[in-house]
């Protein structure tokens, strides 16, 4: 069962739209790399694609020891939508944030909203990866999807936790 607690993580906060580019692929990444090893080969195909082989190796490592250090040493699991739902669940809003401030270079903010996700021990170094993941995204370049771009509004109340 579900605590109200982790209920709010998925409360619908905005639209993915209403991010930028590096902090709308950081959430739709973090969906993509939770729903399964098809969706994570997508995100080594975008990832390759982009940046080439050795430098899609280091941000694919970054971003997964990013999800790992999350879901291992959390305050509770990441609340996530689907990965094609257009909404903004207020756990993803915190991610986006986090991700879009380290890659500013603000490491004192960035690790302050790190201890929202995880420990606060285990923040400076998720402000880290953060950092090498948002400085990936960065040089790909990113916007957000057409698909996600639309004035359709589409809530689930059931989002999907990450493990």
């Amino acid at each position: 069962m579900t605590s109200a607690r982790e209920k709010r993580g998925g409360a619908p906060v905005g639209f993915i739209a209403e991010l930028d580019g590096i902090e709308a692929a950081s959430v739709i990444y973090l969906r993509l790399w939770c729903d399964g090893p098809e969706s994570q080969e997508s995100v080594w195909n975008d990832f390759a694609s982009s940046l080439g082989p050795a430098q899609a190796r280091k941000a694919l490592k970054s971003f997964e020891n990013l999800c790992s250090l999350c879901s291992k040493h959390g305050r509770r699991p990441l609340m996530r939508h689907s990965v094609n739902c257009k909404c903004l669940g207020s756990d993803e809003a915190c991610f986006a944030n986090f991700i879009g401030t380290a890659v500013t270079g603000d490491r004192d903010d960035s690790i302050l909203i790190a201890t929202l996700l995880v420990r606060p021990d285990v923040a400076p170094l998720l402000a880290s990866l953060a950092t090498e993941f948002g400085l990936a995204l960065k040089r790909m370049n990113l916007r957000v999807p057409k698909r996600m771009a639309g004035k359709e509004q589409t809530f689930h109340t059931q989002p999907a936790i990450l493990h």
